[in-house]
Formats: structure tokens, C-alpha cells, sequence
């Protein structure tokens, strides 16, 4: 289910592993670094949940759906074939929409390298 600022994913009833996935986002602006994209990334795997958090540089932020697919795999969801993102793609592609509205990011726009390599997810 998709609705501005909010993504929820969950596994299909009876399917196995049990497992459900919040993205709530929003932009907010940095002093320092201009636009950003907040991320909160929440859910629970068999009954164990996890939470995370990442900021994005507006250049980066459309790296997000990568980003988030890692952090689930470290948290055990199985991405292959019940993964958080292909089942729902339109979904996605909503949620692009919207970043990319939000920041005002237009296609072709450099990208900082240096962002790259800021903005990955924290490591457990």
C-alpha cells in the first residue's frame, strides 16, 4: 500500500517467512547539505523486528529502493522471489514519482560521488 510519505509491504498470508515493511520518507532541508531525503525504514521478520534510519543526499535519493533492499536482506528478508520490491512495483514507481517531486530532481542531473559513498546504509 502506498500513500505520500508512507510504503507498506507485507508477505502474502501463508507464505513463509512471515514478514511486513514500513518506509516512511519525507524531505527536509540541511543547513549544510540543502535538500535531503529522510528515510525510515521499519518491519518485522518472524516476528523479530528491526528499525533503521538513512539520509539521503537529494542527487542520491533515487538510489533508495537499493539502499532499502539492502538493509532488508540484512535483516533476513529473502528477496528472490517475496522480496520488498518487485511484487510491488507500481507501487515504486509511485514512490519515485513523489521523491522526485518532492526534490525537484529532473533526469540527467549530476551525481556527487562523494554522496555515494556518504549515503550507505550503516553496517551491522
Amino acid at each position: 500500500m502506498f500513500e505520500p510519505g508512507h510504503l507498506h509491504r507485507a508477505s502474502l498470508p501463508g507464505i513463509s517467512p512471515a514478514w511486513h515493511l514500513d518506509l516512511h520518507y519525507d524531505v527536509r532541508q540541511d543547513d549544510r547539505e540543502g535538500p535531503m531525503l529522510f528515510l525510515r525504514i521499519s518491519g518485522d521478520l518472524e516476528g523479530q523486528p528491526f528499525a533503521e534510519e538513512l539520509r539521503l543526499h537529494r542527487d542520491t535519493a533515487m538510489n533508495f529502493a537499493s539502499l532499502v533492499a539492502r538493509i532488508a536482506e540484512r535483516h533476513g528478508l529473502p528477496l528472490a522471489e517475496h522480496g520488498p520490491i518487485l511484487p510491488a512495483h507500481e507501487e515504486y514507481d509511485r514512490m519515485f514519482e513523489d521523491i522526485r517531486e518532492k526534490l525537484a530532481l529532473r533526469p540527467g542531473e549530476p551525481v556527487d560521488l562523494e554522496h555515494v559513498q556518504q549515503d550507505k546504509p550503516p553496517t551491522v
